[in-house]
């Protein structure tokens, strides 16, 4: 027994450390959806909008008004969640801006569809690095780099209202640029010859109606946009257009997009990142 007691003391010892390292790792995560309402959040609605898509209203329905009740919460198996009926253009935006992070959230379609989105693919966004005016891209969305929440194109990139990011790619038969770690370094800008549209070459979805989760990491310049555990896409040397110069962009408010598709979303949550993983670089 005198010999298993010094044993024991160490093993107890790796244990609490062990426990003590996964618990202050966890701790590190930080909530950005209290369960109850849309604290710490904006919401912001642009211009009504036709069937086509054309924008027809004079002013937007602008900063934190929602008279359609386009942003919500609502119990789901007991738990409070986030709907976006997806009636209006517009976004819920952090009011807290970001840099060096990882962050994470679910989400899942429901049925509804709107306007020029009426009977397609569902449509929504996670916009990150969000600067500048309200309503800088169709009257609904601040400057910002997009991972893509689209049924069946989730984790592809848009540049919003300026937003530059070179990527790895190769064009397609469609003439289309797809994501590949391989391939030749091309600029997506919205005035750019490839355009401002990079397309993800795997798809992780799960079928329309499950829970999907999504993690984009952020570090510097560089970001990483994953879905189910599964990279989509790796982004380098982010940046803006303002007045003709190209300027850093780095870190700003996170905007989730209503954009003509009924949608839902929960556990969200971020966390301060030190580096990027080694691995999505192999």
């Amino acid at each position: 027994m005198k010999f298993l007691q010094p044993v024991f003391l160490l093993f107890l010892f790796f244990i609490s450390v062990v426990s003590f390292s996964t618990i202050r790792r966890n701790d590190d995560w930080t909530s950005l959806f209290n369960g109850r309402d849309l604290t710490g959040w904006n919401t912001y609605l642009g211009p009504d909008l036709d069937s086509t898509g054309k924008i027809i209203g004079k002013t937007p329905v602008g900063l934190d008004n929602d008279p359609k009740h386009v942003f919500t919460i609502v119990k789901e198996d007991g738990e409070n969640i986030i709907r976006i009926s997806g009636e209006s253009w517009g976004a819920i935006s952090t009011k807290n801006e970001y840099e060096n992070y990882h962050f994470q959230l679910k989400f899942k379609w429901g049925n509804l569809t709107w306007g020029q989105k009426k009977n397609k693919k569902k449509d929504s966004g996670l916009l990150y690095h969000s600067v500048g005016r309200y309503g800088a891209d169709y009257g609904a969305w601040m400057r910002s780099q997009e991972f893509q929440i689209e049924e069946g194109n989730c984790g592809e990139y848009w540049g919003v209202a300026g937003g530059i990011a070179d990527i790895p790619a190769i064009q397609n038969s469609d003439s289309d640029y797809v994501y590949n770690p391989n391939g030749k370094m091309f600029t997506f800008s919205a005035d750019g010859p490839v355009g401002r549209h990079c397309r993800k070459a795997i798809d992780a979805e799960k079928p329309s109606g499950q829970w999907n989760t999504l993690d984009l990491y952020s570090h510097g310049d560089t970001s990483v946009h994953m879905i189910n555990g599964k990279v989509m896409m790796v982004l380098y040397n982010s940046r803006q257009m303002e007045n003709g110069k190209t300027l850093p962009l780095a870190k700003g408010k996170l905007q989730i997009q209503s954009e003509g598709a009924e949608v839902f979303y929960k556990e969200i949550k971020i966390q301060p990142l030190s580096q990027l993983p080694a691995e999505f670089f192999k």
